[in-house]
C-alpha cells in the first residue's frame, strides 16, 4: 500500500479477511512470509469486536488514542502546580516550551474534539465505565479512539456496524477527507464505493487487486469474467444486476454522468440468461388472512424515556418497510411491540390468527454449536412449502446452497463457522419457519457482499409483510419501498420510497428550512402570488400565527447556529458550560421542529 491509499478488502465470510487484517496489524503472526512497515508510521487497528472491558471511562479510553499529547498536558499541569511553590525562570521556561508544543498539536481542544467525535457516533454518556457497555457501544468508543488518534495507517474491520445511517454518512465524509492511509473491511456498498481508491478481493486463498472504487471493481470484474468459461454466465448476470442497481443509489444518483448511466442500462439489457435451474418461489404468500397486524395509537417508554407515541400501522401483504433512526431511539423496541413480545403503554395491537412471525434479532444466541448446519435448520423444519409449481418444496439443503454454504459445509459443525457465517445460519433458521411476517433487526451486520446479494434476491420473492431495522443504506434501497424515520419527541415520520427517496425528501425539507431562515430570500419563496391567494383562506387568528412563525423560525435558527458555533469552537473548556449549552441546543432544536411543522400545516391551508 502507498501513502494516502484507501483500500477496501472484500471476500466471502470465512475467506480470511479478518485474519489478514490481524496479520498486517501484527496481532497474529503469519505462518510464513513477513509484514514490513515504514518504521516512522503510527498504526491504529479497529477490531471487529474490540476487547475493552476495563474500569476506565469512555472519555479516558478515547483520549488514550493521543497518549503522547496527554503526557504533555499532564506535564503542563504538574509544572503549573510546581510554579505555585517555585517561580523560578527555569520552571517558567519549561511551561512556555510545553505550552507551545501543546498549542501546535491543538492539544487544548483535545477533550472537546473527543466529545465531538463521540457525539457524532451516538455516544453521549462520556463518563460511563467501559466494562458496563454493550458490544455495540464498545465498538463505537473504539472507533472514536482510532479517529482521534489520527494515525498514518488505519485498519478498520467493519467500522459501520452498530452505527445509525447518519453516523455512517458522517464517518464516510470524515474518512474520505482524511490524510490517513486506510485498509478496511465493510459490507456497506455505498461506504465502500465512496471511500475506496482500490479494491482488494480475497478469493480462494488468493489476492486480486482492482484500481478504483467498488463500481469500477464491478466493471473490471465483469470484463474479467467475460474471458472465463460459459459456466460463469450466472455470476456475470448477478454482477451486472448489482452494477445497474448501484448506479441508482444515494451517492450515484447525484454524481453519475448520463452517458455512464446509459451505458450501464445497456449492459443490463444485454445480460445473458443463465442456464441454472430456476425454482419459482413465492415466500410468505400462504395463509395470509384479512388481519395481519393492526396497531392503533401505540406508545412506548423505557427507563423513563419516551421512544414513540401515537403510532398507527395497519399491515397488509406486500408491505416492505425500513426503519431508521439514531441509536437508542426505539427501533428495536418498536419491532418487539409489533411482534407482541413487548407490551405497549397505550393504544391497541391485534395480531391476526393466520400470522406467522419470523423475528431475527441483533444478538442471535440460539445456535447449538455441536450440530451440523443441516441439523440446525432441520430443528426448525425439513422444508419450506413455497406454494407453486412442481418444485414447490425448498429443503434445508436447498436453502443452504441458496445462501452460499457449499455442499461440503452442510455436514460441518456450527462451531467451525465464522461470525458472519453464524449470523447467516441464524437468519436461515428464521426463514426455515416460512413466516408471512418477517421482522429483521440489523440483519446485515457481519455479512459479506455475496451473502447480501443472495439475501436481497431471496427477499425479492417474499410476498408477506417485511419490516427491517437497518443502517445499511444500500440494503434498504434494494429491499424496501417505505421508510419509518424516528424523530425527536417520539414521533415516527413516514416517507414513501426507499432510503435514497427519503434522503432526497429530507434534504429538500432542510433546504426549505434554510430558505426560511434566510431573511433576504424569505419574501421570494413565501410571498408569491399563489401563497398570497392561499393566505386569504386563513382566519385572522391563523394569519397572525403564520406571520409570527415566519419571524420566529429564522430567529431561532440563528440562535441555534450561534450555540453550535460556541460548542464546537473549542473556546469553552468548562464541561458544565458545554453541558448547559447542549441542553439549550436540544430545547431550541425541538422548538424549531415544532414551529416548522406548524408553519407547514398553515402553509398547506
Amino acid at each position: 500500500m502507498e501513502e494516502g491509499e484507501k483500500c477496501g478488502l472484500i471476500g466471502k465470510n470465512g475467506a480470511g479477511k479478518t485474519s489478514l487484517l490481524r496479520i498486517i496489524a501484527g496481532t497474529v503472526p503469519p505462518d510464513e512470509g513477513e509484514v514490513v512497515f515504514n518504521s516512522k508510521i503510527r498504526l491504529e487497528f479497529l477490531e471487529q469486536l474490540p476487547d475493552y472491558t476495563s474500569s476506565s471511562s469512555i472519555i479516558d479510553t478515547v483520549l488514550s488514542g493521543k497518549s503522547e499529547l496527554l503526557d504533555k498536558l499532564e506535564l503542563h499541569r504538574m509544572l503549573c502546580v510546581e510554579l505555585q511553590h517555585n517561580s523560578s525562570n527555569e520552571i517558567k521556561t519549561q511551561i512556555e516550551k510545553i505550552s507551545s508544543e501543546i498549542e501546535i498539536q491543538n492539544g487544548w481542544q483535545l477533550e472537546n474534539e473527543a466529545k465531538k467525535i463521540l457525539s457524532k457516533l451516538g455516544v453521549n454518556n462520556y463518563f460511563d465505565k467501559m466494562g458496563t457497555l454493550s458490544g455495540g457501544l464498545r465498538k463505537r468508543v473504539a472507533l472514536a479512539r482510532a479517529l482521534l488518534a489520527e494515525p498514518d495507517f488505519l485498519i478498520l474491520d467493519e467500522p459501520t456496524n452498530h452505527l445509525d445511517a447518519d453516523s455512517v454518512q458522517w464517518l464516510q465524509d470524515r474518512l474520505s477527507s482524511s490524510n490517513s492511509t486506510i485498509l478496511f473491511v465493510t459490507h456497506d456498498r455505498y461506504f465502500l464505493d465512496a471511500l475506496s481508491t482500490r479494491i482488494i478481493e480475497l478469493d480462494s486463498k488468493k489476492i486480486y487487486s482492482y484500481s478504483g472504487n467498488y463500481e469500477k471493481y464491478l466493471l473490471q470484474k465483469e470484463n474479467f469474467l467475460q474471458t472465463q468459461e460459459s459456466t460463469q454466465k450466472h455470476l456475470r448476470n448477478k454482477l451486472r444486476t448489482e452494477l445497474v442497481w448501484l448506479s441508482k443509489g444515494a451517492k450515484a444518483r447525484r454524481s453519475k454522468q448520463k452517458s455512464r448511466i446509459d451505458w450501464i442500462t445497456d449492459l443490463q439489457e444485454d445480460a445473458q440468461s443463465t442456464d441454472e435451474k430456476k425454482i419459482k418461489i413465492e415466500l410468505g404468500n400462504v395463509f395470509l388472512g384479512s388481519r395481519l397486524i393492526d396497531a392503533h395509537g401505540i406508545s412506548k417508554s423505557l427507563g423513563g424515556k419516551l421512544l414513540f407515541k401515537d403510532f398507527t400501522y395497519l399491515a397488509k401483504p406486500g408491505d416492505r418497510i425500513g426503519i431508521i433512526g439514531l441509536n437508542g431511539s426505539g427501533k428495536s423496541s418498536l419491532l418487539n411491540v409489533l411482534s407482541g413480545e413487548l407490551p405497549n403503554d397505550s393504544g391497541t395491537i391485534k395480531i391476526g390468527q393466520t400470522v406467522k412471525i419470523g423475528f431475527f434479532r441483533q444478538e442471535s444466541t440460539d445456535l447449538n454449536l455441536n450440530i451440523s448446519l443441516v441439523a440446525a435448520l432441520r430443528e426448525v423444519a425439513d422444508y419450506i412449502d413455497v406454494g407453486v409449481g412442481r418444485d414447490r418444496y425448498l429443503t434445508a439443503k436447498d436453502l443452504l446452497n441458496k445462501f452460499l454454504f457449499s455442499p461440503s459445509q452442510h455436514s460441518s459443525f456450527v462451531s467451525t463457522l465464522s461470525g458472519g457465517e453464524r449470523r447467516r445460519l441464524a437468519i436461515l433458521r428464521v426463514l426455515m419457519g416460512n413466516p408471512n411476517v418477517l421482522l429483521l433487526d440489523e440483519p446485515t451486520n457481519d455479512f459479506d457482499i455475496p451473502t447480501l446479494t443472495a439475501f436481497e434476491e431471496y427477499l425479492d420473492n417474499f410476498m408477506g409483510v417485511l419490516i427491517i431495522v437497518s443502517h445499511d443504506r444500500a440494503f434498504l434501497d434494494r429491499t424496501v419501498n417505505f421508510i419509518w424515520a424516528f424523530e425527536e419527541g417520539g414521533r415516527i415520520r413516514e416517507y414513501p420510497g426507499n432510503y435514497t427517496d427519503y434522503l432526497e425528501k429530507k434534504e429538500a425539507r432542510q433546504r426549505l428550512l434554510f430558505q426560511a431562515s434566510d431573511k433576504s430570500k424569505k419574501t421570494d419563496y413565501i410571498r408569491n402570488d399563489q401563497q398570497q391567494d392561499n393566505r386569504k383562506k386563513l382566519s385572522y387568528k391563523l394569519q397572525r400565527e403564520f406571520e409570527e412563525l415566519e419571524l420566529s423560525i429564522p430567529t431561532l435558527e440563528e440562535k441555534k447556529i450561534e450555540i453550535e458555533s460556541k460548542i464546537y469552537s473549542g473556546s469553552i473548556i468548562d464541561y458544565k458550560e458545554i453541558e448547559e449549552l447542549s441542553h439549550e441546543l436540544e430545547r431550541i432544536s425541538k422548538e424549531i421542529e415544532q414551529k416548522t411543522e406548524r408553519w407547514f400545516e398553515l402553509s398547506m391551508i
